[in-house]
């Protein structure tokens, strides 16, 4: 007697089964598509102000794209370096000037152009990417008390140094790396023609060069472009005509197979960076350092600010 089987299992089940079956296999397919990103993105951040919040911020972009985000921020500068070249950290933003000098050693002048392509390649060879740069320079600078800027016509750090010359009883704030620094005030002096005695400097945190210009305790010190207590302490940031200081573009920086583990995440770290300014960066840092916001909260406010999330 000939004896026939079914063909295939699920001819053996009730329809009803079939359809569960069905269900849970659609499901699953929805599923693997809501988590289709590679495993969790690690997101690391320096120990500062804009760090915190440009950090802060990708992660809440990140993770409103469906990603899997863990945040790790706080950290000095080279420890987040060591963290990207030993595959703990996934994504960063970073300066180019930083890259430039501290970590592949340049001391060639650049323009900002010229900066970004060199530190591009030079990363590039080890596996770490820099997508597009942001209009964020974070870069030294010189600043007077505002009023005191307005009052003498002081735009440019020339016209500061004619005015040290005409008064050499002037006081400049500086942090504690920068008087020593290879790249420094002493190049610096060079470019400029000019040169500080002992008692014409002050070395302090750099929180407290702003609070000393804002006092009006020192004539200028030295300040970063994107603080927000330039403007909210009403300092006069000087135009560096001489070019002395490199470009600190604030760029987005990825492992290499990361983005080949994740198609869409360099454009769409591209579109986060080109929503990223020098004064708008200036107007977060701000919000918190000066009105006491939560790093959070000014992100989140930023990214829906800009469309960028719902």
């Amino acid at each position: 007697m000939q004896v026939s089987f079914p063909r295939t299992l699920a001819g053996m089940m009730p329809r009803w089964m079939r359809l569960l079956g069905a269900a849970c296999l659609a499901l699953g397919v929805i599923a693997a598509s809501a988590t289709a990103h590679a495993a969790t993105l690690t997101i690391g951040g320096k120990n500062f102000t804009e760090q915190l919040i440009l950090s802060e911020m990708t992660a809440q972009y990140l993770r409103s794209k469906g990603y899997d985000v863990e945040l790790k921020n706080g950290l000095g500068s080279v420890v987040m370096r060591q963290g990207m070249e030993s595959h703990q950290l996934d994504i960063v933003w970073e300066y180019t000037g930083t890259s430039l000098i501290v970590y592949n050693k340049i001391t060639e002048k650049l323009d900002p152009e010229q900066t970004y392509a060199r530190v591009k390649d030079l990363d590039g060879r080890i596996g770490i990417v820099w997508l597009n740069p942001s209009a964020l320079n974070n870069t030294y600078a010189f600043a007077m008390p505002g009023k005191i800027a307005r009052e003498a016509g002081i735009e440019t750090v020339s016209q500061l140094i004619d005015r040290f010359r005409a008064n050499p009883k002037m006081q400049f704030a500086f942090d504690m790396e920068f008087v020593g620094r290879s790249d420094g005030l002493e190049p610096m002096e060079q470019l400029y023609d000019f040169h500080l005695e002992r008692p014409n400097i002050k070395q302090m945190d750099p929180g407290l060069v702003y609070t000393a210009l804002r006092n009006e305790q020192i004539d200028a010190g030295l300040v970063y472009t994107s603080d927000g207590r330039n403007k909210g302490f009403d300092l006069k940031v000087l135009t560096d005509d001489r070019g002395f200081f490199p470009a600190y573009a604030a760029t987005p920086v990825v492992r290499k197979e990361v983005l080949d583990a994740n198609p869409k995440l360099a454009d769409e770290l591209n579109a986060l960076s080109a929503k990223i300014n020098s004064e708008n960066m200036s107007d977060m840092n701000a919000k918190v350092d000066i009105d006491h916001r939560a790093v959070s909260r000014v992100a989140s406010d930023f990214l829906k600010q800009e469309g960028l999330v719902q």
